[in-house]
C-alpha cells in the first residue's frame, strides 16, 4: 500500500481534531470567562533508511540521511489564559478579575471548583452563588434588610442595611491562583479542576501579591477573537483538502500501476 495514503491520513484526522477546536471557540465567543482552546500538534515516528553521520566511505559521513515521516497527531489542547475584555453591566453581583486568578466554588460533593465566571446571584437563604446554585468560595450570607451590597478590589464584601448609614463587613472574597492555569481539567459549566499538572491552588487577597483585583458590576467576555478563529479555519480547511489531494493522487498512482501492469 503506497505510504502517502497512511501519512495524508493521519493529516485529515489530525485537521479534523484542529477544526473541532475551533469550533468549540466560536460556540463559545459569547460565554462568559471563556478561555479558548489550542491544538498541539506533533509529528509521528520516522523511518531512518539512512543515518544521518554515518560513515559513507573511510573518510567521509552522511551529510543528512534519509529519514521518512509518519504524519502528524494532535497531543493536546492548550488553554489560553488571556485576559478577556471587561463588560460593564451595573449588576450588584457580576465580579470580574482584572488580572491572575480564579474564584473557588463550592461543589455539592464538597470539593472545591475554580471559575473565572463572575455571574452570581442570591439564593433563597441569602447566599452568594453561581447559575447552577453553587456556593461562593465559603459561603457568604448576605442579611435580610440589606440596601446595597458592595464588594471592593481587595475583596471585602460589606452590606448596608435600610436604617444604618455604616456598613458591615459580612466577608472576604479570596481567589487562587496556580502556577500552571493551562493543566487544569475542564468540566464544563465554567468550571476547572486542580490536578498534578496545574499544581496546587495558591489562595491570596486580590490585589495583592499578584493576584487579580475584584471588579464589582462587570463580567469577563470570552477571550476569544473571532477573526483570528475565522483566519485559522481557512488555513484548517485548506490543509484538509491538501491532504485529501496527497490520497487522491496516491490513488490515482495506484490506479496507473494496476491497470499498467
Amino acid at each position: 500500500m503506497h505510504k502517502a495514503l497512511w501519512v495524508s491520513k493521519t493529516g485529515l484526522q489530525a485537521q479534523d481534531k484542529q477544526l473541532a477546536t475551533i469550533s468549540n471557540n466560536l460556540a463559545n465567543v459569547s460565554t462568559t470567562g471563556f478561555k479558548k482552546d489550542r491544538a498541539v500538534f506533533q509529528d509521528l515516528i520516522y523511518q531512518i533508511q539512512r543515518q544521518p553521520g554515518a560513515q559513507s566511505t573511510q573518510d567521509s559521513q552522511l551529510p543528512s540521511g534519509l529519514q521518512l515521516g509518519s504524519g502528524t497527531r494532535v497531543v493536546g489542547t492548550q488553554k489560553q489564559f488571556t485576559q478577556g475584555d471587561l463588560e460593564i453591566t451595573e449588576q450588584t453581583l457580576d465580579l470580574a478579575i482584572n488580572g491572575r486568578g480564579f474564584f473557588q466554588i463550592q461543589m455539592p460533593d464538597g470539593t472545591v471548583s475554580y471559575t473565572r465566571d463572575g455571574t452570581f446571584h442570591l439564593s433563597a437563604d441569602g447566599e452568594i452563588v453561581n447559575a447552577n446554585g453553587f456556593l461562593l468560595g465559603d459561603g457568604i450570607i448576605v442579611p435580610e434588610q440589606t440596601k446595597t451590597l458592595t464588594i471592593s478590589r481587595d475583596g471585602i464584601v460589606q452590606a448596608f442595611l435600610n436604617n444604618d448609614p455604616e456598613p458591615i463587613e459580612i466577608g472576604n472574597i479570596e481567589i487562587v491562583d496556580f502556577v500552571n492555569p493551562a493543566g487544569l481539567e475542564a468540566i464544563g459549566n465554567n468550571l476547572f479542576l486542580e490536578t498534578p499538572a496545574s499544581g496546587g491552588a495558591e489562595i491570596g487577597i486580590p490585589s495583592l501579591d499578584g493576584f487579580g483585583s475584584v471588579v464589582q458590576g462587570a463580567l469577563e467576555k470570552s477571550n476569544v477573537a473571532i477573526v483570528e478563529e475565522m483566519v485559522d479555519m481557512i488555513a484548517t480547511q485548506r490543509a484538509y483538502e491538501m491532504n485529501s489531494k496527497v490520497v487522491s493522487t496516491a490513488d490515482s498512482m495506484l490506479g496507473f500501476i494496476t491497470q499498467t501492469l
